[in-house]
């Protein structure tokens, strides 16, 4: 049993502060890149002290991770009956986070963090890719059991095959065909 009259150390998280430091962490990451911002230069764009960070974050790269987490929204996993279905609308909300300026430079953004520093890269396929990917083998999964694809099929291999075309066709757009076209034909080609 506890005593109600003892407290516990420190002040409550505070929402406002930590979405304070999230917003702040996104705009220095835009304005100097990973390799040039500090916990010092974030906590003063916040109006937190760096303590504060400290308490939630072990690191810059995670902190980092978690800010662009919280602007990428959560993919619903699509059910609709059918593979291509399924892939139709994976594929048009990509298209909707990604084909847009804040999409695009999250896109360059997370690439050069991930090339340059080990730690931020695996925190990021830890936070973010990593479950994606396991949730994208759900609906490989479905379509297996309803002998849409092969059996053998490897879903981690579609994801990150898939991820690569949607990448490559968003720095360098498709000219004869919207985006999206350009996705699912390439989409096609491995799931054949």
């Amino acid at each position: 049993m506890t005593n109600p009259s003892k407290k516990s150390p420190g002040r409550p998280r505070s929402a406002q502060s930590h979405q304070a430091m999230l917003q702040a962490t996104l705009e220095l990451l835009a304005e100097v890149g990973f390799e040039a911002m500090s916990i010092e230069a974030i906590a003063s764009r916040a109006g937190v002290g760096k303590t504060t960070i400290y308490r939630r974050y072990s690191s810059k790269a995670e902190l980092v991770a978690d800010a662009i987490e919280s602007i990428r929204e959560e993919i619903a996993l699509p059910d609709t009956g059918s593979l291509w279905g399924d892939m139709d609308v994976l594929i048009q909300n990509a298209a909707q986070i990604s084909l847009n300026p804040l999409g695009r430079q999250t896109a360059a953004m997370i690439i050069s963090s991930a090339s340059s520093h080990a730690e931020f890269a695996q925190i990021y396929w830890t936070k973010y890719l990593q479950p994606r990917r396991e949730a994208f083998a759900v609906v490989l999964e479905r379509a297996k059991a309803r002998q849409e694809v092969k059996s053998d099929l490897d879903p981690g291999l579609v994801f990150d095959t898939m991820s690569s075309i949607m990448l490559y066709a968003m720095i360098f757009p498709p000219i004869s065909e919207s985006w999206e076209t350009y996705v699912r034909r390439s989409v096609e080609l491995i799931l054949q």
